[in-house]
């Protein structure tokens, strides 16, 4: 049976992350293979011009080379620019998290090996294992991206906005609490996706959808939805302490807090988009 996680995720991403097409990205691959190969014909030259070394060292040295190319290009270009090469940024494409985030450097390491070893070069065939796991996988991944973690996507078409969740400021000392160690990348973009089209929904599947999604947090943070509180802010609160804790792991401070939420207080969601609730509560717009 398919959490509802898989079965939002699958529809969101089909609709709101334009997933690049094979021809766009084997484009975008030959720009930057282009360039890596102009890299290497001007190292080899500096490298052994006028040197003199015997053969076992220099294939070393040109292995050595290869790999410092083929790998530190596209690890330092995609970890420096969230997710883009030469080619990827000539073509519109971006390498995201498959929860819609930016990469990291470990995304981007991660794929840069594995596309050395597996997917291009040393036992990709060129390029041939890449091809084949992309056309069987639904959203055009090869194996660096299984790996990582991460999708390829087409940022030059449109993409339906999806506000930043805001942390309910009843919920934020409660938040630091919960243990989102569990909370797969797959579950954080259901709930973004059902938060972002919030007020679009029908109310039944509104309700229904919040706690399907409310049930499948509690049972991966360990924590369930505190009794008074609204589904959309308790899974408002959880996206929210996630995001600030990404933010926090790469330098940008965060507020700590501690004690529990409201607990006892009916919380009536309010009827107009964007008016407090009897609690305080705003819904996302």
């Amino acid at each position: 049976m398919n959490r509802v996680s898989d079965l939002v995720t699958g529809e969101a991403v089909e609709l709101d992350l334009q997933h690049a097409r094979l021809a766009s990205r084997g484009l975008a691959f030959a720009i930057d293979v282009l360039l890596q190969f102009l890299v290497l014909v001007v190292l080899y030259a500096i490298v052994f011009t006028g040197a003199d070394v015997d053969t076992p060292l220099l294939l070393t040295i040109v292995f050595v080379i290869a790999v410092f190319v083929l790998v530190g290009y596209p690890v330092t270009c995609e970890a420096l620019t969230r997710g883009r090469t030469v080619g990827k940024l000539a073509l519109g494409l971006q390498v995201v998290r498959d929860d819609g985030g930016p990469i990291r450097f470990r995304h981007a390491l991660v794929r840069g090996l594995t596309g050395f070893f597996v997917d291009f070069w040393a036992l990709g065939l060129l390029g041939f294992v890449a091809v084949v796991v992309s056309l069987f996988s639904r959203t055009g991944k090869r194996v660096g991206d299984y790996l990582a973690g991460t999708v390829v996507i087409n940022v030059r078409s449109p993409q339906p906005h999806v506000g930043e969740i805001g942390m309910p400021p009843q919920l934020a000392e409660w938040a630091t609490q919960l243990d989102l160690s569990r909370v797969p990348d797959g579950l954080a973009l259901a709930i973004r996706q059902y938060l972002g089209r919030f007020h679009t929904l029908a109310p039944e599947s509104r309700a229904i959808l919040g706690s399907r999604l409310v049930i499948e947090v509690a049972d991966a943070t360990g924590t369930p939805c505190p009794p008074g509180v609204p589904p959309w802010a308790y899974l408002s609160a959880v996206v929210a302490e996630r995001r600030n804790r990404e933010a926090a792991k790469v330098g940008m401070s965060t507020t700590s807090h501690a004690g529990p939420p409201p607990r006892h207080d009916v919380v009536h969601q309010p009827t107009t988009p964007g008016s407090p609730g009897d609690a305080g509560f705003t819904p996302p717009r």
